[in-house]
């Protein structure tokens, strides 16, 4: 089966994609930017601080999907700049504990206007 999920407690996307999709256990969450879901503006120009509020948003998204972070099994890291991934493991480190979910960082030229970093996530629920 395969499910929308959307909450108000993320950010409402302004293009024809989904916050997230259950597909059975698998919970697959749309590229994320650090903007605040209310003003829809990039909360800092600090990646750590960009991260931080990324996570928080993909909790809620999570949330809403009957999930925790702790159910996140995979994150695809997009940078602008590579040289800002000690700021955003940095944040990283307190967000996520061992075993740490798999990952990948790759390096793009350009993301939204401000955000220098964007992540996908996918989580599997274990409770279902």
């Amino acid at each position: 089966m395969i499910e929308q999920i959307s909450t108000q407690k993320g950010v409402t996307p302004s293009a024809p994609i989904s916050q997230a999709i259950r597909a059975g256990n698998f919970i697959f969450i749309s590229g994320q930017t650090g903007r605040d879901p209310k003003t829809r503006e990039i909360v800092s120009e600090d990646v750590g601080e960009q991260t931080r509020q990324i996570f928080k948003n993909v909790s809620n998204v999570l949330n809403a999907a009957g999930c925790t972070l702790n159910d996140v099994v995979r994150n695809t890291v997009f940078f602008t700049d590579l040289q800002d991934k000690p700021s955003f493991d940095e944040a990283y480190r307190e967000i996520f504990s061992t075993p740490y979910p798999a990952r990948s960082a790759v390096g793009i030229n350009e993301i939204a206007p401000g955000a220098k970093i964007e992540i996908e996530v996918i989580a599997f629920n274990q409770r279902v």
